[in-house]
């Protein structure tokens, strides 16, 4: 799978609106009034690589299988969750093991679209999402801080060695910066994975925006993209418009000329999955054959057994060789036997680290 991020965002931005477009249902209700979410939805959607296509037509794959993302879509948080105000604090809990946080942010103005903050100013609405994160952060942590504390005084090993990191995230957090402002140590980096943080995950903002400011955003997604780019978060400008008109075309020929009528020339959700892949250091390899074609997604840096455990842990632990032929090289030889004649297919061992868009048949005994 490519990576699992939930979707946080004041009420009436677009959350809805945008989930139902990118899972291409209608799971999630949508309404011109607060908290019209009510519940965690969960959706799965393809994440599109025209590489793939690419290299099932010359595989003559029976089947096409790409990576996926999951999106979860979370009510719509107000100022003051953390008190209890809103539904949005109910369902913080189902986003805490997602990869990234997504900020969905109003980058538009509309009279007939409500804002519950009573005007549009994302980098405002970027705070108050941030803030209720934090303190949802600090009472989570604050709880496990009282048990820690008394299990270190009660001589407990595992207790003595987690408190110090805690009794640090808990400064930061109470001091107003998210965790994912402390850089753990290795030693410490188990621990600080398994306090599950909200604010510790990367963040991507995304700006929802009117149709005419899709192509090449406006001042209030450049004001965004300058926080990010202070924070070192991701950015990324769609119209949840667009995509939940996109979402009813079937047909790609239609789609694109779509597209190509608003001066664009992908979906906004090929941008959010890129930023997201970027945000994450991620990458696609992929396997291909006549049954299937399939995109698998790794971390940047992976070796090469590592990737044979993406696919499965048989793979990884009786790994001999990797058989590898970059993307290009697949495609200007047409195909496996092409590359195979004209050199460009590699063995690789252990070592080996895996490169965006290779083609890897794995080696292995078990």
């Amino acid at each position: 799978m490519g990576f699992r991020c939930g979707i946080v965002g004041l009420p009436n931005v677009g959350k809805s609106t945008l989930f139902n477009a990118l899972t291409a249902t209608a799971a999630a209700a949508t309404a011109n009034y607060p908290f019209c979410t009510i519940d965690p939805n969960v959706g799965r959607v393809p994440v599109p690589d025209s590489r793939l296509d690419r290299i099932a037509a010359i595989a003559k794959s029976a089947r096409i299988v790409p990576t996926q993302t999951e999106f979860v879509d979370i009510a719509g948080l107000v100022k003051g969750a953390s008190r209890g105000e809103g539904l949005g604090n109910q369902f913080l809990g189902h986003i805490r093991e997602v990869d990234a946080v997504v900020h969905l942010l109003r980058c538009f103005e509309e009279p007939d679209v409500t804002h519950v903050e009573g005007s549009v100013d994302p980098l405002r609405d970027a705070e108050i999402i941030e803030t209720e994160l934090m303190l949802a952060d600090l009472e989570s942590l604050e709880r496990r801080l009282d048990a820690t504390v008394k299990r270190a005084r009660g001589g407990e090993a595992d207790a003595k060695f987690e408190l110090p990191l805690m009794e640090r995230v808990a400064a930061l957090l109470r001091d107003g910066k998210p965790a994912r402002n402390l850089t753990p140590t290795a030693e410490d980096l188990a621990i600080f994975r398994r306090l599950q943080l909200l604010t510790a995950k990367p963040v991507l903002y995304v700006c929802n925006v009117d149709e005419g400011s899709a192509a090449s955003g406006n001042d209030l997604t450049r004001n965004v993209a300058r926080l990010a780019a202070a924070e070192g978060a991701g950015v990324a400008v769609i119209s949840a418009k667009i995509e939940a008109e996109l979402a009813q075309l079937a047909d790609p020929t239609d789609r694109a000329a779509f597209l190509a009528d608003l001066g664009l020339v992908e979906p906004g959700l090929n941008r959010v999955v890129r930023a997201g892949y970027e945000l994450l250091g991620l990458l696609t390899f992929f396997t291909a054959g006549p049954k299937e074609s399939r995109a698998w997604t790794v971390t940047q840096g992976a070796t090469a057994p590592e990737a044979a455990g993406a696919i499965h842990t048989d793979f990884q632990r009786g790994f001999i060789a990797a058989e590898v032929i970059a993307h290009d090289d697949y495609i200007a030889c047409n195909g496996e036997q092409g590359a195979k004649a004209a050199g460009k297919m590699r063995q690789e061992g252990r070592a080996y680290v895996v490169k965006d868009g290779d083609v890897i048949l794995f080696r292995f005994n078990v």
